[in-house]
């Protein structure tokens, strides 16, 4: 079925035209039982649009009435209207009415899944819902939690025998219900500003990042000039033991240039004081030989 148009079957989106939308949907006439079979004929056999939408607009006080249970959500009653009455429109182009039951009966199932399903959506940017058991346990929990702001484990195992589930998932699912997301787009109460904007970026801006950027440029430099000091063996060891991935050890180099391990640390406080010598001239360093 194609979406049905008409200005009383989307609702509004202020929340403030509430009462405005209420009182148009009230001008709907509401059908007899022997009007409604007809029409719900109609649209079932002929896919009469004209047929469907007036089924649509004489129960949309029903979608308002369900959509009220759910305020308890924080969520604006406006926009669990307008999921209710895409539920409703799906209810209609899925009415059997040779069944036997009227359209209120089997649009409650509708327009209660579309509303449920919206709920879950919108509370969490983590699916809080992955099974038919968590889905059924986090409305039946909102219903019997009554005023109580956070369950202890007797209470959740009180509350786990009527609803049929396990302490521990009354639990987790109490905690999920407890810290729900808090958008970054909503208005502080004080002068309307995004909360987004009020939290102070501590990223380094661009003049230090470049600082940062150019010092580092100097420094691999002036190293690179230093090594250039050093003759071909104190490279290797300054190589091996500092400039390396994976430095080898005083022992390590010493087998591998014929000498011992503390000869190797000679050279290599020798070959450090000649780099220091080249970045400071202005330094006097003695080397011992």
């Amino acid at each position: 079925m194609k979406p049905m148009t008409g200005h009383a079957l989307v609702p509004v989106a202020d929340q403030g035209d509430l009462v405005r939308y209420l009182s148009e949907i009230n001008r709907f006439p509401l059908l007899s039982p022997e009007e409604e079979f007809q029409l719900a004929v109609s649209f079932y056999e002929h896919q009469d649009i004209h047929a469907a939408h007036r089924l649509v607009s004489s129960y949309l006080r029903y979608v308002v009435k369900i959509a009220k249970e759910y305020v308890d959500y924080g969520l604006r009653l406006m926009d669990l209207i307008q999921e209710g009455s895409l539920g409703l429109m799906q209810a209609v182009k899925k009415f059997n009415p040779y069944k036997g039951f009227r359209l209120a009966t089997y649009a409650m199932w509708w327009i209660r899944a579309a509303i449920q399903e919206f709920i879950l959506r919108s509370w969490s940017l983590v699916k809080i819902g992955t099974t038919a058991v968590q889905r059924k346990l986090f409305f039946s929990l909102r219903r019997n939690k009554s005023s109580i702001e956070r369950l202890d484990q007797d209470e959740a195992a009180t509350l786990g025998r009527k609803l049929g589930a396990k302490t521990q998932e009354i639990l987790e699912m109490d905690g999920r219900l407890a810290n729900r997301d808090d958008s970054l787009n909503r208005c502080t109460m004080d002068d309307g500003e995004e909360i987004q904007n009020l939290i102070p970026d501590v990223r380094a801006n661009q003049e230090v990042l470049l600082l940062a950027n150019e010092n580092t440029t100097l420094n691999q430099k002036n190293a690179t000039q230093a090594l250039q000091t050093l003759n071909e063996r104190e490279r290797a060891i300054i190589t091996w033991r500092i400039l390396s991935d994976t430095p080898l050890t005083l022992e390590e180099i010493g087998r591998k240039l014929g000498v011992s391990r503390e000869r190797i640390r000679q050279l290599e406080q020798r070959a450090l004081a000649k780099m220091r010598q080249a970045l400071c001239p202005a330094q006097v360093v003695s080397y011992s030989s």
